[in-house]
C-alpha cells in the first residue's frame, strides 16, 4: 500500500469558513507516516470572534490563539512544503468540502493567492467502502481500525482521516491516490485553494 498524501483538518472558531483556528497536517509517503503538525491560528480580522458553539466542541478559546500565526503564514509552510510535484501532494479531508472551504475563504480573507491542488475526501470514500450506520469521522476511523483520539483536535482528526485512506489502500491493493479514487468510484477533485 504504497499511497502517498497529506491528511489535513481545521477547526474554526465560528460559522465562517475564513475562521480558521486550527490545523492538523499529516503526511504520508509510501504508506508511512513521515511527518505531522499541528498549531493553533489567529484567525483573520474580521472572522476572529469565537462562538460559544466552536468552543465547545474543540476548546480553542480566543486567548489560545493570542500569539499563533495566521493563517497566511501556515498556508505559505504548506505551499512551500509540498509542492506539486511531490508524492503527497495529494490533500485529503474527512468532508473535504469543509477544508477545502476553509482553505479558500481563509485564504481570500488573508489577500492569498490561490494555487492548484488535487483532493480526495475521506467521507465519500468510507460511503463507497464500508457498511456503517454513520460515516461521521469516529465511525469511519472505528471501521478502518484507526479510531480518532481526541475528536476535534486537528491532529487527532488529521491522523484519523490518514488510518482511514491507508486502510482503504490495504483492502483496495490500491499504489496511488488515483488508483484507491479509481477503485472505490470516488473522483478525485482539483481546486484552486
Amino acid at each position: 500500500m504504497p499511497v502517498s498524501f497529506t491528511a489535513i483538518d481545521f477547526e474554526t472558531a465560528n460559522r465562517s469558513l475564513a475562521s480558521a483556528c486550527a490545523l492538523g497536517v499529516v503526511r504520508v509517503r509510501d504508506g508511512e507516516v513521515v511527518d505531522t503538525r499541528y498549531s493553533l491560528i489567529r484567525p483573520p480580522v474580521g472572522h476572529d470572534a469565537f462562538e460559544a458553539g466552536n468552543v465547545r466542541i474543540h476548546g480553542i478559546r480566543p486567548s489560545d490563539v493570542t500569539g499563533a500565526p495566521t493563517f497566511d503564514r501556515l498556508w505559505d509552510w504548506m505551499c512551500e512544503n509540498i509542492a506539486p510535484s511531490d508524492p503527497d501532494a495529494v490533500l485529503v479531508a474527512h468532508n473535504a468540502v469543509f477544508d477545502t472551504g476553509v482553505i479558500k475563504a481563509a485564504n481570500h480573507a488573508c489577500g492569498g493567492r490561490p494555487r492548484p491542488w488535487e483532493y480526495a475526501c475521506t467521507l465519500r470514500l468510507s460511503r463507497a467502502a464500508y457498511s456503517l450506520r454513520s460515516y461521521a469521522l469516529p465511525s469511519a476511523s472505528r471501521a478502518a481500525g484507526a479510531e480518532v483520539v481526541d475528536h476535534h483536535n486537528a491532529l487527532s482528526d488529521s491522523l484519523a482521516c490518514a488510518g482511514i485512506v491507508l486502510d482503504l489502500a490495504r483492502r483496495s491493493g490500491a499504489r496511488s491516490m488515483a488508483e484507491l479514487t479509481a477503485h472505490y468510484g470516488v473522483r478525485m477533485q482539483r481546486a484552486e485553494l
